[in-house]
């Protein structure tokens, strides 16, 4: 039960280049577009993510944070309950059966912008019982471990989470989506070029 816990004051602050590039992505969303966040490592990506989500957990809306490998998501873990403490779960093939039963309990019976949570996983988490999403976050979406080829049924994380983002939307849950990476896929560079999604580049270390 997530109901009761205040969500922390936001703290990161975000450079000059972060936090046009943080504009940019706002302005994407209000156009209804998905966008990818071209960034270098090390320019600062996680704190843009970090301050979006923010944003939507502060509207009463719930986040999904989605990463390749669970390697990276445990390198998060930390730094996100650092901002959003109890409002931070986890979910991934590491996890044990009872804590993924847990989760997907909260999740079905969380109701409200007091319960509104930031889940944290791989790409396992986009079948959970999601409601109300306010933004979805693909770290390295470039990444071929969001592929899965077996066992059935074979499905690739970033096209999941891009049909995710259009039925929350269809459902009437204005649902915001941000694709990052340093090497974008060249399936996300066509979707700029064609003008379906919007690029915004962080270049600055």
């Amino acid at each position: 039960d997530l109901s009761g816990t205040e969500l922390p004051e936001c703290r990161v602050n975000l450079t000059e280049a972060q936090a046009e590039c943080y504009q940019k992505i706002q302005a994407g969303f209000a156009a209804g577009k998905p966008v990818l966040l071209h960034g270098s490592t090390g320019s600062g990506k996680t704190e843009i993510y970090i301050k979006a989500a923010h944003k939507a957990l502060k509207e009463g809306r719930n986040v999904l944070y989605l990463v390749p490998e669970i390697a990276l998501s445990r390198q998060l873990e930390d730094r996100l309950y650092e901002h959003f403490e109890e409002r931070l779960m986890v979910f991934h093939s590491g996890e044990t059966a009872a804590v993924k039963r847990n989760i997907a309990e909260i999740m079905r019976t969380q109701k409200g912008a007091e319960g509104n949570y930031i889940l944290l996983g791989t790409r396992s988490s986009l079948f959970l019982p999601h409601h109300d999403l306010g933004l979805i976050i693909v770290d390295e979406e470039h990444d071929n471990s969001y592929k899965q080829d077996s066992p059935a049924p074979r499905y690739n994380g970033r096209d999941t989470a891009l049909m995710l983002n259009q039925l929350q939307n269809n459902m009437g849950s204005k649902c915001n989506i941000i694709l990052g990476s340093a090497t974008p896929s060249l399936e996300e560079l066509y979707n700029c070029l064609s003008d379906r999604h919007i690029k915004v580049d962080l270049t600055e270390r």
